[in-house]
C-alpha cells in the first residue's frame, strides 16, 4: 500500500460521492485497509483533500509553464495552453473534479495555502492575454475577465466531457480556442 494508492482511491470517491459524503472508512475500504491503518499513511481527510489539490495544481502549472517558456505568439500560447489544460482535465477526471468542485471544503488553514497556488493558474492565462493585447493582436481591456471566461468554459467540461464522445479532447480544445480567439483578436487581425 502507498499514499499514492490512497490518494487515487480518495479522488475517485470524492468525485462520486463528494468530499463531505465520503468517510475515512469509505477510503479505507476502497484500498482494503482497516480504518486505523489508513492513518499510518495520512493524517486526516483534509490532508487527503489538500494533497489531491496540490497534485492537480502542480500538474497544471507544469503544463502551463511549458507553454509560457516557448517563444511563440500569444495566439499560439492560448491554443497550446487550452490544449494542455483541457487534456489535463480529460486525462484526470477524478483529480479534476476534486480540484474544481471540492476546494471549498478546505479548512481555513489549507485554504490560505491553496488559493495563492490556484491563482497562479489564472495568472498564466492573464499573462498570455495581456501579452497579446500589448502586442496589438488581442483586444482585451480586462485580461482577468477573459481569463475567467475561458477557464469557466474549460472547467465546466468536467460535467459533460466523455472520452468516448464524438470529439477528442484536442478537437474540443481547438474549437474552444477558435471561439475565444475570434472574440479576442483585434479588429485589424480578424
Amino acid at each position: 500500500m502507498s499514499k499514492e494508492n490512497i490518494l487515487r482511491a480518495a479522488a475517485l470517491i470524492f468525485q462520486q460521492k463528494g468530499y463531505h459524503a465520503t468517510s475515512m472508512q469509505d477510503i479505507a475500504d476502497a484500498v482494503d485497509l482497516k480504518k486505523g491503518s489508513l492513518y499510518h499513511y495520512v493524517d486526516s481527510k483534509q490532508d487527503i483533500l489538500f494533497a489531491l489539490l496540490n497534485e492537480a495544481l502542480e500538474l497544471i502549472l507544469e503544463r502551463l509553464q511549458f507553454v509560457a517558456d516557448q517563444e511563440i505568439s500569444p495566439e499560439d500560447k492560448i491554443r497550446q495552453a487550452t490544449r494542455a489544460y483541457f487534456s489535463f482535465l480529460a486525462e484526470n477526471p477524478s483529480l479534476s473534479s476534486v480540484l474544481l468542485l471540492e476546494y471549498r471544503s478546505l479548512e481555513d488553514k489549507y485554504q490560505k495555502l491553496h488559493i495563492p497556488r490556484r491563482d497562479q493558474v489564472d495568472q498564466f492565462w492573464r499573462e498570455f492575454i495581456a501579452e497579446g493585447t500589448t502586442r496589438g493582436e488581442f483586444h482585451a481591456p480586462e485580461p482577468g475577465l477573459v481569463s475567467k471566461a475561458l477557464l469557466g468554459v474549460l472547467n465546466w467540461t468536467i460535467t459533460w466531457y466523455r472520452e468516448d464522445g464524438p470529439l477528442t479532447a484536442e478537437q474540443i480544445a481547438d474549437q474552444f480556442t477558435d471561439l475565444f480567439l475570434a472574440g479576442l483578436l483585434a479588429r485589424n487581425n480578424r
